[in-house]
């Protein structure tokens, strides 16, 4: 709504303007804040009112207040995974305390690193941060200080310890020189008339620290802490990389591990480490991870089976093959084996049908179907009976990549039952991710599209693991519909699937019952005796990501 402009000679504020449109709409009008309120964090995260209301019947209405601020926060401490194929923990723990990080070039306290105490992750290592902290910006109404504005994914890499970067700064007061003391605040998207989601703002417009300066109502609460420029004002909206602001006084300090000690450790967060573990991968294996990249859960497999057997990673982009490829290189493993391959095409359709349901009488088909291929020579095995593994181990493709040059296999697919174990880490909302300062871009809609492309998935993938092997499910997600939901259609659809303990277990329990929702959509979610065989990861309560586990054991498929 627009709001005309008052006669001169009774200027009020735009701040005072937007207080009477509110006023003349009926809505309660905000308070003026005084200095401490506005230059602080303390964001709210704003959700879509139908995804809201899903989610309070989910966890209930205190318990989903706490996550959504818990969400906004990033873990206080830093995870990493030691490549004890290279390294040790203790060897590890020496070198980061020799090390100095942050911009002043400070050591680690060696009272803030250990080990991880959860019996078999001693190969992960606990770096303690703080925060948040309060910071003294120093306002006086009649000499504003100096600004930056960065968007929110930069203010999200700032808040786990980041700088901010280059393409990361969206507007800036004028006249700032390189070595000026800057406060930076966040710009987060909002509804435009075109039903799109932006920040609204100009790059490089020039802030005048009045209420005149973009999204200046918003901003409020959004500040994550001071730096230095390292640019002036010109020259950061002309660069096109680098660092523009060193920061030096941050809300939450931790400490920043990129490019340390690379091919001996990787920041990972805990619940992904438990993922790879809780597949308890063994060696002279056949593991499948069907959506592989960044690479951090394919190299956590390799190194526990101590690089021996293999590893298959696929994932559909090119880009990020390379990336596990990389990884694979810098972490010196061997077995893994690399392929540009579409989750959702993960079954050889020279084999099988994708389309085909192998929980039905048809499995006898498929396995009748697989040893004709074998008897052409197509290099597929056989499966002798429902518990037993494979005699041999045949490659389903031309062989290993050695990392040279960029070089992507591209796969057809793989035959049914030809591996011992596979990870669904499947692509989802990410709604567990943190920190995480904007959420209402997502809809009840988008959330039950992410389910129905997961059972997708989830149906090629159950097609892949032998008889007697394991299939782990994984999200990054707090939404039960991709969680608890797809494991009741597991349970449901193919009656060959079983729960499985997890070791080790360090989440909590899985949501038991059903969500019945306005628009009358029903949600199944997991029945007595099985919240506890899945893993659930709790922000609020755990100072993690959210994440959700199930583990299936996989039995005989013949159902004739």
């Amino acid at each position: 709504m627009k709001f005309m402009k008052p006669p001169c000679e009774n200027k009020i504020s735009r701040l005072q303007q937007l207080q009477k449109g509110f006023q003349t709409l009926g809505i309660e009008p905000f308070t003026v804040m005084d200095s401490s309120e506005r230059y602080c964090y303390e964001p709210t995260l704003h959700w879509n009112p139908q995804v809201e209301e899903y989610f309070v019947k989910a966890y209930g209405a205190e318990h989903f207040r706490s996550i959504s601020k818990a969400l906004t926060r990033p873990s206080c401490y830093s995870c990493i995974r030691v490549n004890i194929l290279k390294t040790t923990s203790d060897a590890v723990i020496e070198k980061l305390l020799a090390m100095q990080h942050g911009a002043d070039g400070r050591s680690i306290d060696k009272d803030l690193i250990h080990k991880c105490p959860i019996p078999g992750l001693d190969y992960v290592v606990f770096v303690r941060g703080s925060g948040p902290h309060k910071i003294e910006y120093n306002y006086a109404p009649q000499q504003p200080f100096k600004e930056v504005i960065v968007s929110r994914k930069c203010a999200e890499s700032v808040l786990r310890g980041a700088q901010v970067y280059v393409p990361g700064v969206l507007a800036c007061s004028g006249h700032v020189e390189k070595g000026d003391r800057v406060a930076v605040s966040v710009a987060i998207e909002q509804p435009q008339p075109d039903g799109k989601w932006s920040t609204g703002i100009t790059r490089g417009i020039v802030l005048r620290g009045s209420e005149t300066d973009p999204q200046y109502i918003q901003r409020m609460g959004l500040y994550i802490g001071q730096g230095t420029t390292m640019l002036s004002r010109a020259g950061i909206f002309r660069a096109l990389e680098g660092v523009a602001v060193s920061m030096s006084n941050t809300v939450f300090d931790l400490p920043s591990f990129n490019n340390v000690l690379e091919g001996e450790i990787f920041l990972q967060n805990l619940p992904s480490i438990v993922a790879a573990h809780a597949l308890d991968p063994q060696r002279g294996e056949r593991v499948l991870d069907m959506c592989a990249a960044p690479g951090g859960k394919t190299t956590a497999i390799a190194m526990l089976m101590r690089d021996e057997g293999e590893v298959v990673a696929a994932d559909r982009s090119h880009n990020k093959v390379i990336d596990v490829q990389n990884l694979a290189d810098e972490m010196g493993l061997k077995s893994i084996v690399t392929y540009k391959l579409d989750a959702l095409k993960s079954v050889a359709k020279n084999i099988i049908d994708s389309t085909e349901d192998i929980s039905t009488s048809k499995s006898s088909i498929v396995e009748e179907k697989l040893n004709n291929d074998i008897s052409h020579g197509n290099g597929q095995i056989p499966i002798d009976t429902c518990n037993s593994k494979t005699k041999q181990r045949t490659k389903n493709g031309p062989g290993k990549n050695h990392f040279n040059g960029g070089r992507v296999e591209k796969s057809k697919g793989f035959a049914p039952n030809s591996f011992d174990r596979v990870l669904l880490d499947a692509p989802c909302s990410a709604l567990g991710l943190r920190p995480r300062l904007f959420a209402g871009e997502e809809t009840l809609e988008s959330l039950r599209n992410h389910g129905k492309y997961q059972r997708r998935m989830f149906d090629q993938a159950v097609q892949l693991v032998r008889p007697g092997g394991v299939l782990v499910y994984s999200t990054c997600t707090i939404n039960p519909g991709e969680n608890e939901a797809v494991v009741r259609y597991a349970l449901d659809t193919y009656k060959f699937l079983s729960l499985a303990p997890q070791h080790p277990k360090v989440g909590g329990s899985g949501l038991l019952g059903r969500c019945d929702l306005s628009d009358g959509y029903v949600e199944e979610w997991l029945r007595p005796g099985e919240e506890e065989l899945v893993q659930r990861f709790d922000p609020s309560s755990s100072d993690t990501i959210g994440f959700f586990i199930a583990k299936f054991n996989v039995g005989c498929k013949d159902t004739s």
